[in-house]
């Protein structure tokens, strides 16, 4: 189970992860929180449709496709855009949303789904986006309530096994900054707002203890990519070539929260290294 923020989220984050998770046979369900409506997007690209969240939510409908994903569970807020923006303060926005109810449907959708793993941004979700901070929260805070048969949702109570953080790799973010401060652009103001700050991500990342292979998976990863044309995942910018992407990226990394690490360092190759399967849950998949 995949708890992210946005439509594309998935692909940009995590797609060489899934894609190498579906061919292992594995089940993956997405937590998609909100509808995307506060990016930017081309004029053209609205083209046939309605709003930008009916375009978000299509493109994530193709990334959803291409990489296999089981089920796609839409919470439906408002995105809230960057941190600071008069978007944050929308009602209806993420940022917004009560805690505690963003947490009861998470719970919810463990208990229907009972995933084995679950894996969301890290605590300053990733850049610090404040719906990535929102729906950390809240799948956190229902990995474990999802296993407390006093926490009420007409549901039979069920515990995941494992809780991730999706990380960032420490050396190639500092070797970025460098880069660019040698160019003379500064790290902390980066993207079309000028709102990301590089810095401040490298200063929030967390501990790596899972590395997982996804050389093979690169291909899947940038065709999911290129569903999300509307955020330039299909644009033609430039890409590094495949054999050295290979060479020089060839893992996606991953925090371990539950169960606790004994050392900050990376132990893992594999997410579900321990994990036990109920014997009526395989019997059941056999039926099926």
């Amino acid at each position: 189970m995949i708890a992210y923020a946005h439509p594309d989220d998935e692909s940009f984050g995590l797609g060489g992860a899934i894609a190498k998770w579906v061919d292992a046979g594995v089940d993956v369900y997405l937590i998609c929180a909100t509808n995307g409506e506060r990016g930017t997007v081309a004029p053209e690209l609205l083209q046939g449709y309605n709003s930008i969240a009916e375009l978000r939510l299509a493109e994530l409908e193709c990334a959803a496709q291409k990489l296999r994903l089981t089920e796609v569970f839409k919470l439906g807020y408002k995105d809230s855009g960057m941190m600071g923006s008069p978007t944050c303060e929308d009602s209806e926005c993420l940022w917004q949303a009560n805690v505690d109810e963003v947490t009861r449907r998470c719970v919810e959708i463990y208990r229907e789904v009972q995933p084995h793993v679950v894996v969301t941004f890290n605590k300053y979700g990733g850049y610090g986006h404040p719906d990535h901070i929102a729906i950390q929260r809240a799948a956190t805070k229902a990995f474990h309530l999802a296993g407390d048969a006093n926490f009420v949702t007409g549901q039979p109570s069920y515990k995941p096994q494992k809780l991730y953080y999706s990380s960032i790799p420490k050396r190639q973010l500092q070797l970025g900054i460098t880069m660019l401060r040698l160019r003379g652009i500064d790290p902390r103001k980066l993207g079309r707002n000028k709102d990301l700050d590089l810095v401040k991500i490298l200063e929030n990342v967390e501990p790596t203890h899972t590395n997982l292979d996804v050389s093979r998976y690169f291909t899947h990863w940038d065709e999911a990519n290129q569903c999300h044309k509307s955020q330039l995942g299909g644009g033609p910018t430039w890409r590094m070539p495949l054999t050295l992407r290979r060479w020089f990226a060839p893992h996606q990394g991953f925090t371990r929260v539950v169960p606790a690490p004994a050392h900050n360092r990376v132990d893992e190759t594999d997410l579900f290294a321990g994990v036990t399967v109920d014997a009526r849950r395989q019997l059941q998949a056999a039926a099926d």
